[in-house]
């Protein structure tokens, strides 16, 4: 008996050892989720028709919300690219990673979720606009742009050293996407593959058959066009980002030099240097679109006044502006009917985003960095069949801060401690008693510099939003979320309010504490500006 009970107790341990073994991989391929990642620059949620179609039908962006989810309270932790970008791939606010402004390098030392899904076994690679660093760790392969890149013929970084690419920035990206999946992606192991557009990012440069279609559009204007930020303080007033008074005749609204010239008008007197980049034939065909414009110009012009001048110059942005997105939407379409087609759809999570929202003519202004919604809220869209019901909208506050975790979590990959987003896969499963997040947090740097927004920080619940303006103000805003959709009555003055200030204040200190922001914190990135020589 003890021979048979101690051979029944090593053939027990020799089953346990053997089914502890790591599994083959040749018969037990990876099935762990892909994760395909798009982001576009400065594309706001105004110009996605799953969130409005007053401005233009994106329906493949749209198929994204349709089979997926759509975010209606999606924000980032700062409206600027490269420090958005660095919050998305370090899971931590710009004050912890360091990359507070585009001024800034960024501390490489920082570990991103691409480095450790690497680590944990998938297959990682990266095309198209990062913004900053030109050697991404973590990934397999890159071709990404040298710092803003070019619309038209652009050269990109490799792994093999630079390259130039002849067409159109947009469609190369996704060239250079599909080229990947078709001819590089290993079928046995599963992949985060990162597809980053340079569109809609300024100076707009569409692609030909889009600046044809584009330019012979009208768009709606934006209720708050004229806003004369009566209700607002110094920040509002003083931001240089007005469509009338900051966006440039011919570096933004392609009017040419000579036609600046002729008519007496000063200003940027050159075009945008992309254009120094199309071929003969490429330059041949913008103009015989762009001159007729600067003809209709010289003879409006004469007869403009401020307001007439501000609508023109609006209709020019969004023509150009909406023009480049027209083509990120066709390629998007490019990009899911791959997967669709190759049956790698039903396994992927597919994300569309932006680095932050953007203003398109919105309280007069062009471009972000305000913690006003349009520039603040992002959007966000994402599919991941037989996880996420088709066609959900969701409401709770997240955050570009989330990525990271999110992504971490699904691949079954430990999240770091010192990350400081939370992983959005309870609600994407529908398990929203998972999610306790009430409020969201916001900091902004970049000042002085580029369009003059002043330094601020505040905190946004669905209901209210509370904002602090420092440095050389010290000035506090705050807007009824519900009531005041547009955000151009500050109520922080109002007795009404005064119990709402006092818990929203509360609020803020408490997620500061929470984010390990400080005024300290606060006075050591001005000093920076101050060495660098930017402030005295």
């Amino acid at each position: 008996m003890r021979t048979l009970r101690s051979f029944g107790v090593v053939a027990a341990i020799l089953v346990l050892v053997f089914s502890c073994k790591e599994p083959d991989p040749k018969s037990s391929p990876d099935t762990r989720p892909n994760i395909v990642f798009i982001m576009s620059d400065d594309h706001g949620y105004q110009a996605i028709s799953a969130y409005s179609d007053k401005l233009i039908q994106t329906p493949n962006i749209d198929r994204i919300a349709n089979e997926g989810m759509l975010f209606t309270h999606a924000s980032v932790t700062n409206s600027i690219c490269a420090p958005s970008r660095a919050v998305i791939l370090t899971g931590k606010h710009s004050h912890i990673n360091g990359k507070i402004d585009n001024l800034t390098p960024f501390d490489t030392t920082n570990v991103t979720f691409p480095q450790l899904l690497q680590k944990a076994g998938y297959q990682t690679a990266m095309f198209g606009k990062l913004h900053f660093g030109n050697n991404p760790k973590g990934f397999d392969e890159f071709k990404i742009l040298p710092g803003q890149g070019d619309y038209y013929n652009p050269e990109f970084i490799t792994q093999k050293g630079d390259t130039t690419i002849a067409g159109y920035v947009t469609d190369i990206t996704t060239d250079l996407t599909l080229d990947w999946l078709k001819n590089r992606r290993k079928k046995d192991k599963p992949f985060l593959l990162m597809y980053l557009h340079k569109a809609p990012h300024r100076s707009w440069l569409p692609k030909e058959k889009y600046y044809k279609e584009y330019t012979k559009k009208t768009f709606p204007l934006p209720a708050t066009l004229f806003d004369d930020y009566s209700t607002r303080g110094t920040a509002a007033r003083t931001a240089e980002m007005g469509i009338l008074k900051h966006m440039t005749l011919v570096y933004d609204d392609k009017l040419t030099p000579e036609t600046m010239k002729v008519l007496g008008l000063k200003d940027w007197n050159d075009l945008p240097p992309h254009l120094g980049r199309l071929t003969p034939a490429e330059r041949a065909s913008w103009d015989s679109v762009y001159g007729p414009i600067n003809e209709e110009f010289k003879k409006l012009y004469p007869s403009m006044n401020d307001s007439t001048l501000t609508v023109w110059k609006y209709q020019r942005y969004m023509q150009d502006y909406l023009g480049t997105i027209a083509s990120v939407d066709e390629n998007v379409g490019r990009l899911l009917d791959y997967l669709d087609k190759n049956d790698l759809s039903k396994n992927t999570l597919v994300v569309y985003t932006s680095d932050q929202g953007f203003y398109l003519g919105e309280h007069g202004w062009f471009d972000k960095r305000f913690m006003y919604n349009e520039s603040f809220k992002t959007p966000l869209l994402i599919r991941w069949p037989n996880v996420i019901k088709p066609g959900i909208t969701e409401d709770e506050l997240v955050q570009n801060l989330d990525f990271a975790e999110t992504f971490l979590d699904i691949a079954g990959v430990d999240i770091p401690s010192d990350m400081q987003g939370k992983s959005l896969v309870p609600l994407l499963k529908g398990e929203k008693d998972k999610w306790d997040r009430d409020a969201v947090y916001y900091h902004y740097y970049e000042y002085p510099a580029e369009h003059a927004v002043k330094r601020h920080y505040g905190i946004a619940t669905k209901d209210y939003k509370l904002i602090h303006f420092y440095f050389d103000v010290d000035e506090w805003e705050l807007y009824d979320r519900k009531k005041d959709t547009l955000e151009i009555h500050n109520v922080y003055d109002d007795p009404s309010y005064a119990p709402v200030v006092k818990e929203m204040k509360q609020k803020l200190k408490d997620i500061r504490e929470k984010y390990k922001d400080s005024d300290s914190l606060s006075n050591h990135y001005i000093q920076i500006y101050r060495d660098k020589g930017l402030i005295k």
